[in-house]
């Protein structure tokens, strides 16, 4: 096996000094445009791949940026992950990515771990039971960190978010418009403030409206599938049975569609069901589900984007980012029979 190229070397194809070439590498002082083209050429033709890991390690900071998301398998995620990957590669920053499961220990083993690999930066979307906010806070010093999605319980740093309560009050205004009055929701784990935001606004259009809230009609879920079902099923096996539920994403919304159909009701004519992310399947069930669009896409570049000002030095204040959401109608929802 050949043995990696080095500066020397290069230095001494393109009859320059050691210090011209690693100028030229790290961009670190101005070299006249003929030396500089000498010793690009010198590294083309002896094929040098600067080590990235022990250039971050001489500058106590590498090029990377370390994004840590719950849920992987969640379909929602992709687009966030999407935003901030190109916001990352404009800046010439790359990505990595570590997924929690959603377990706040394997976080906590990932946040300790990839501090020794100097990352520019940490963009953080908090697993259930997240610490994050202890775990950055004994850092006196050290890269920035931006919390996007959720906000972890403590968390007082730039955080990036959609409006949950508004998106939440929307569908269930929707929905006691069509004349429901026995209305449930599936939260999301209610130590999330997204999830409690969510809940809020359910509240909120329900007391706006005089329609009183039974206790029995709130479930608390997970944010994923399984939960949505075991929930719902719950929900349409009490009498009186609610007449629509609100799930507090997609992904319960369609585990309540599958519930509905094992005990055999027919949506929306016997339960109206809405969820919250437009996620690229809620066009595609039966019927197409009416939900809460989040902007995925724009949640992970606002977030990167602030991110890499904070990186160049930004010294402002901790930013609270809110970014809107939008009720899409579709067929999952009709007037309750009867």
């Amino acid at each position: 096996m050949s043995r990696p190229i080095t500066i020397r070397q290069i230095a001494k194809k393109a009859n320059v000094s050691i210090g011209t070439v690693s100028h030229v590498i790290n961009e670190t002082a101005n070299v006249r445009e003929k030396l500089r083209i000498r010793v690009l050429d010198a590294i083309r033709s002896l094929g040098y791949q600067p080590s990235q890991l022990a250039r971050g390690l001489r500058r106590n900071q590498t090029s990377m940026l370390v994004m840590m998301i719950p849920d992987v398998t969640n379909p929602f995620f992709p687009a966030v992950i999407r935003g901030v990957e190109d916001v990352a590669f404009q800046y010439k920053y790359r990505l990595v990515l570590c997924n929690s499961d959603n377990d706040h220990r394997k976080e906590s083993l990932y946040l300790n771990e990839m501090q020794s690999y100097r990352p520019a930066g940490w963009l953080v979307i908090p697993s259930v039971d997240s610490d994050m906010a202890t775990h950055f806070s004994a850092k006196t010093s050290g890269p920035p960190v931006v919390c996007l999605d959720r906000q972890a319980q403590g968390w007082n740093g730039d955080v990036v978010l959609v409006a949950n309560e508004a998106g939440a009050y929307s569908a269930t205004r929707h929905l006691l418009r069509m004349g429901h009055r026995q209305l449930a929701v599936i939260t999301g784990p209610l130590h999330l403030e997204n999830a409690v935001e969510r809940l809020n606004g359910f509240k909120r259009a329900l007391s706006e409206a005089n329609v009183p809230i039974d206790a029995n009609y709130i479930q608390e879920g997970r944010f994923e599938r399984s939960s949505g079902h075991v929930a719902a099923k719950r929900l349409l096996c009490m009498l009186p049975r609610p007449t629509a539920i609100f799930a507090c994403n997609d992904l319960m919304a369609l585990g309540a569609l599958l519930a509905a159909r094992e005990v055999g009701l027919h949506c929306p004519d016997e339960i109206s069901i809405v969820g919250f992310d437009n996620l690229d399947f809620a066009e595609f069930t039966a019927p197409p589900l009416t939900t809460v669009h989040q902007p995925g896409y724009q949640l992970g570049a606002t977030a990167a984007r602030l991110l890499a000002d904070r990186i160049v030095g930004s010294r402002e204040a901790p930013q609270r980012i809110v970014l809107p959401t939008e009720l899409r109608m579709r067929n999952s929802v009709a007037p309750p029979s009867g």
